[in-house]
């Protein structure tokens, strides 16, 4: 992880505005890929695949404790970002059937 040494706190401001963004572009990326997975699947229960969802929270956990970061905290965020994305891909399976 390569972390810049900031000499001023409206410095260490825009590197924190990059990294948000970079984050929030990933976040669209994912759920870009998200939402081409939903063509692949065959049902709704397809879709809300529970043991994939437990898979990919375990790693993401997993990854946060070997970088420091609080894994309570990960699992939130991906447990909510996961919700949301299913949501995507409910939506994006529905539309796809009907076509």
């Amino acid at each position: 992880m390569d972390i810049q040494k900031c000499t001023t706190l409206e410095e260490a401001r825009e590197k924190i505005d990059l990294v948000d963004k970079d984050i929030i572009d990933l976040i669209a990326k994912r759920n870009n890929y998200i939402k081409e997975i939903a063509h692949f699947k065959n049902s709704i229960d397809e879709v809300k695949a529970g043991d994939r969802i437990n898979s990919v929270i375990s790693n993401a956990r997993e990854q946060a404790i070997s970088l420091g970061l609080s894994p309570n905290l990960i699992n939130d965020l991906y447990v909510r970002m996961i919700d949301a994305m299913v949501e995507s891909e409910v939506a994006e399976y529905k539309n796809a059937k009907t076509y």
